[in-house]
């Protein structure tokens, strides 16, 4: 799923006229799998906050959705789990259950019976990138969308950076160029004004995932995030049953 999609989708699931969603990034384990997950939280009336998202467990990258909310005082987090970005009116795969306070998110995995399945703990703090050497040069194609990375970055420094991509069928582009690196603690982070890209370590792969960057894009084009495996080599993310 787009950042941008996932954030409309956080919207319009509860925040209509409340503050604008937060996004949060998580690195853990569930159960004996690594899983990286996005959660965009948006404020409800009564101090809650109304929750969606997705995770992808590594190193198989299956991606699931969640949608549910979060507790004003005790930080109580339930979310249900499924397979595509929409759950309204579908039943859930699975359900997290737990609490989500001061970065960490843990608790335990219940099957669609309400089983407890595998117990999670889940935390923002990510590791640091400051060692970090590649050159990556790479092209990917799904559907109508299309695009090239490249960037070098040697002992955690930015070197170059261009990120191009088009969406058939008006090949509407986006152009990153330019990038300046900015202070990030578990990652890089290369920005441009407001615009910026945020490179995470996943262990097995690279996240690579831009922000805030429509000024760089025609009116329908967007920025995928991306993987980069050990090789170089660039996948996008989607879903997976």
């Amino acid at each position: 799923m787009r950042s941008a999609q996932a954030a409309v989708l956080a919207c319009a699931l509860g925040c209509a006229g409340a503050q604008a969603s937060e996004t949060h990034e998580l690195i853990g384990q569930l159960g004996a799998r690594t899983v990286a997950m996005n959660l965009y939280a948006s404020p409800l009336p009564d101090g809650s906050m109304r929750v969606s998202g997705d995770y992808l467990l590594l190193p198989t990258l299956q991606q699931r959705f969640v949608e549910g909310e979060r507790s004003r005082q005790l930080g109580i987090t339930v979310l249900r789990e499924g397979t595509t970005p929409i759950l309204y009116g579908r039943l859930p795969l699975a359900t997290l259950q737990g609490t989500w306070t001061g970065g960490v998110f843990r608790g335990t995995r219940h099957g669609p019976g309400g089983q407890p399945r595998e117990r999670f703990v889940l935390s923002d703090r990510f590791p640091s990138m400051a060692g970090y050497d590649a050159r990556v040069h790479c092209e990917v194609a799904e559907g109508r969308y299309r695009a090239t990375l490249a960037y070098a970055v040697e002992a955690g420094r930015l070197q170059s950076f261009e990120w191009r991509s088009r969406v058939a069928p008006g090949e509407h582009p986006c152009v990153l160029t330019g990038l300046e690196q900015r202070a990030q603690e578990g990652g890089l982070r290369f920005a441009s004004g407001e615009c910026s890209v945020l490179l995470r370590d996943l262990g097995e792969f690279v996240r690579v995932r831009a922000e805030g960057c429509g000024a760089h894009c025609g009116s329908q084009g967007y920025l995928e995030p991306m993987l980069v495996d050990r090789r170089g080599q660039c996948l996008l993310v989607r879903a997976q049953r």
